[in-house]
């Protein structure tokens, strides 16, 4: 069933993401914000928000390199939805809403814009919480 499929998904990325945390904290970092990017263009970003916690819980990395990826997963959660229409409720909402008032995007218009500014701003994102996390104090 669907909790099987999901159990699947969370094993597999908890796979990559225990890789990329064994390649240091920016790949680490960049890493798993792009992985849950595509991941959240694709499946929506609250499943995927969830499917990234939980396969960052189950990998077993670094206290460091374990809250670079809390982190960027939640940027690649954010902005991974910008990639694809269906990543994000909002966006479908949007579209038919603006559809409604004669202001007609198409997927293709929409993910032509969404792959142009989408993966630089999330690699900008990432590199900057690369470098300033290591810096905030522990609570």
């Amino acid at each position: 069933g669907i909790g099987h499929g999901n159990a699947s998904v969370t094993d597999m990325a908890a796979g990559v993401l225990r890789w990329l945390g064994e390649q240091g904290t920016f790949i680490a970092t960049v890493g798993t914000g792009f992985v849950v990017a595509a991941l959240a263009s694709v499946m929506n970003n609250m499943p995927a928000t969830l499917v990234g916690a939980l396969a960052i819980d189950r990998a077993d990395v670094a206290p460091l390199t374990r809250e670079l990826m809390v982190y960027a997963n939640v940027v690649g959660n954010d902005l991974g939805p910008k990639l694809t229409p269906i990543g994000s409720l909002a966006t479908l909402l949007w579209l038919h809403v603006l559809a409604g008032k004669g202001q007609r995007i198409t997927w293709a218009q929409y993910m032509r814009v969404g792959f142009v500014l989408t993966p630089p701003v999330l690699l900008a994102t990432l590199l900057a919480l690369w470098v300033w996390l290591p810096f905030v104090p522990s609570p």
